[in-house]
């Protein structure tokens, strides 16, 4: 009985569809069509997750590798002596700091550029191929003939 009543409301939107003259629509196709959408979406927040992650604890790492070499660096210093000589070893230490910081800026702003790209091309891939999935779902209109091949 609920079979018959199913297939009599298909039949009914078919008529309706052909009534209006609109495209045929593969439902089954559209739905799986989401589900990829949905699944690459899924899969682009992950990348997105891990890339924060790893971009953390990297620049953890950095963190501590400057303070532990301006520890080092300081502990080198010595207040006694020529005051020339201490003010290029402060200078000489300072500008390892900042060369070090910059260096893992530079370093940490290209994971995130990766990342970001690969981010979109995941999301842009995906796009690309469920507009090519909507177009094949839709068929000639709902009255109309195949065509002959």
């Amino acid at each position: 009985m609920t079979e018959d009543l199913k297939q009599s409301y298909v039949d009914m939107i078919t008529k309706f569809g052909a009534d209006l003259n609109l495209p045929k629509v593969d439902v089954d196709k559209l739905m799986e069509t989401h589900q990829k959408n949905f699944d690459a979406l899924a899969q682009s927040a992950k990348v997105a997750t891990d890339s924060v992650k790893a971009v953390a604890a990297r620049q953890k790492e950095m963190i501590e590798s400057t303070v532990r070499d301006a520890l080092a660096m300081a502990s080198e210093l010595k207040p006694a002596g020529d005051p020339q000589q201490l003010l290029a070893k402060q200078t000489d230490v300072l500008e390892r700091v900042l060369n070090s910081a910059v260096d893992g800026t530079h370093e940490i702003a290209n994971q995130v550029q990766k990342s970001s790209a690969e981010v979109l091309k995941l999301v842009t891939d995906r796009i690309t191929e469920s507009f090519k999935e909507v177009r094949g779902s839709v068929g000639p209109k709902v009255g109309s003939a195949k065509p002959n091949a």
